[in-house]
């Protein structure tokens, strides 16, 4: 009988979440990913974004979950009368911060990795991100507010930085 490899169970075992600020999985850098990417590249990315769901997360980073290679999970929002709606969800290959914004601001920032820890850091209020899909095309988007935040504390990962790296006092 074979493993039905998107059961929640499973990737939890294949793939688990990686705790705490002196884990050297998360201090260690990424490798960037060349294409064409190898089958078991593209099943592994495809199980990073229903991992993001089962770890109840908004986001994740390929190190968070054993894998050090440069590969996150994101998921999109938009402000509907007040309340963030999720829009989009995807996975960014090899993903590049090309251009930030002037200001910046200070939230609340959480970790799957940094269970139980909260804290306020500094982020660029936009961001512009260079990417590959699982295909290999190559996409530019600019981030905003929330999701801005979302992409530079995914990239952050792939770089060994933890949010706990950048507090604000």
């Amino acid at each position: 009988m074979a493993l039905i490899l998107d059961n929640p169970l499973i990737l939890r075992l294949k793939y688990p979440l990686q705790k705490w600020k002196d884990n050297p999985i998360l201090r260690t850098v990424s490798e960037s990913l060349k294409f064409p990417l190898t089958e078991q590249t593209k099943e592994f990315a495809k199980s990073l974004k229903e991992l993001m769901y089962i770890y109840d997360g908004v986001w994740l980073a390929a190190p968070q979950v054993w894998k050090n290679i440069r590969i996150i999970a994101v998921t999109l929002w938009e402000d509907k009368g007040g309340r963030l709606q999720q829009i989009w969800d995807e996975v960014l290959i090899n993903p590049q911060i090309t251009q930030v914004s002037e200001q910046m601001n200070v939230d609340i920032e959480w970790c799957l990795s940094l269970p139980g820890i909260e804290w306020k850091v500094k982020r660029y209020n936009w961001v512009e991100v260079s990417f590959y899909d699982i295909k290999g095309q190559k996409h530019q988007k600019t981030f905003y507010d929330f999701n801005a935040r979302i992409v530079q504390h995914e990239i952050d990962h792939l770089d060994w930085i933890l949010f706990i790296d950048k507090l604000e006092k």
